[in-house]
């Protein structure tokens, strides 16, 4: 097979070697026992046929409830589309509205998905380089990059890889560059329950000039720790919710059924999803001290569960030699931050996962204590 993912090599360079995987982003915990019930019962109690095209209708209805509490919107059922995991929500998204020759402003480092998903419509990706340490975006290089080409900008907050947490300056020049335009925004929020140090995520559903021509892809592999169900969901306004169901009704129709079931019971506790940050928090400071304490550069991560590793003190390798040096010789099994850019680009970090159980981490600390003896 060609053209493997970064995330698919280094996982099975892991597993030939053997090594503490804290690259590819999944869990290595279980998940809340009672969402295992509510699956089960869902299961048992027959849902095991095709859901509606859009979900099922509880899970919609409990979505809606969610949101609507969550953000500054009014979010109605038909504004909400389950999908397939949150990459063929966005993969949809793009090819539902791109066209040959449209431009799509994408910030990187950037999620790997969204150029192929780009280059699949024909359209252009237009790479907004924003530098180490990542937590700034140049917004007069936005500006500048806005053409009447433009039909797209993908956001992505909390961002993978680089932990960085869009703030209200941030929509409020993202709302500036895009009033009085046809320019549609896909906002990427798959990480909203994870952000730390009492820092609060912001949707794209907050501003209502924005949620009138946006779509927000949300995951439930990451807010619930079950990436492999592989379920997310979309929401927009009906003008763009039809555009994109035109397109989801024929390469996917609808998406796991008695799933969508047991999750829309799981939920109606939405103190769960309030847990999900301090429980993630302590394992991001497990990570973080632990290499700190070793002298290693951890830059700053307010949200996701990576964290990067500036590694220049230590090596002059670039960061996919590196992480394949990690692997080989420490037992350790990283993501170089490259393969998120489109163009070469010297660097000198990689991503730690922290999504694990504590005793993966302390083991992979113990590794890393090598690379300093």
């Amino acid at each position: 097979m060609t053209n493997l993912s970064i995330f698919s090599k280094m996982s099975a360079l892991a597993d030939k070697h053997k090594a503490i995987n804290l690259g590819q982003g999944f869990p290595n915990y279980a998940c809340d026992s009672k969402l295992l019930e509510a699956i089960s019962k869902a299961l048992q109690s027959g849902k095991n046929q095709y859901a509606p095209m859009m979900g099922a209708l509880p899970l919609r209805e409990s979505l809606k409830s969610k949101l609507n509490n969550s953000y500054n919107c009014q979010i109605e059922i038909s504004n909400i589309c389950i999908t397939a995991g949150a990459t063929q929500a966005i993969f949809t998204a793009i090819l539902s509205l791109v066209r040959p020759g449209d431009e799509v402003i994408i910030f990187e480092p950037a999620y790997d998905s969204y150029i192929p998903s780009v280059q699949q419509a024909g359209g252009v990706s237009i790479p907004i380089n924003v530098k180490a340490p990542f937590n700034a975006i140049p917004w007069d290089k936005v500006r500048k990059a806005v053409s009447p080409k433009t039909k797209m900008i993908i956001i992505n907050t909390p961002h993978n890889p680089t932990g960085y947490v869009w703030g209200k300056h941030d929509f409020q020049n993202l709302e500036e560059i895009v009033q009085h335009t046809d320019i549609v925004v896909l906002s990427d929020e798959v990480y909203e329950h994870l952000v730390y140090d009492g820092f609060k995520h912001r949707s794209i559903l907050d501003y209502p000039t924005l949620r009138d021509k946006s779509l927000a892809v949300f995951s439930f592999g990451k807010s619930l720790h079950v990436t492999g169900w592989k379920l997310g969901y979309i929401v927009a306004p009906q003008k763009l919710m039809e555009k994109f169901t035109d397109l989801h009704q024929w390469n996917v129709f609808s998406v796991n059924s008695f799933i969508q079931h047991g999750i829309s019971e799981y939920i109606q506790d939405t103190s769960r999803f309030k847990r999900i940050a301090p429980f993630l928090q302590k394992k991001r400071d497990l990570l973080i001290d632990g290499m700190t304490s070793l002298d290693f550069n951890m830059l700053p991560c307010l949200g996701t569960y990576f964290a990067l590793w500036d590694y220049s003190s230590v090596s002059t390798l670039n960061d996919i030699e590196f992480s394949e040096h990690l692997v080989k010789e420490y037992g350790i099994a990283t993501i170089p931050i490259s393969p998120f850019q489109s163009a070469p680009l010297a660097s000198q970090i990689v991503r730690l996962c922290f999504a694990k159980e504590d005793d993966t981490i302390k083991r992979a600390l113990a590794k890393m204590e090598r690379i300093v003896a």
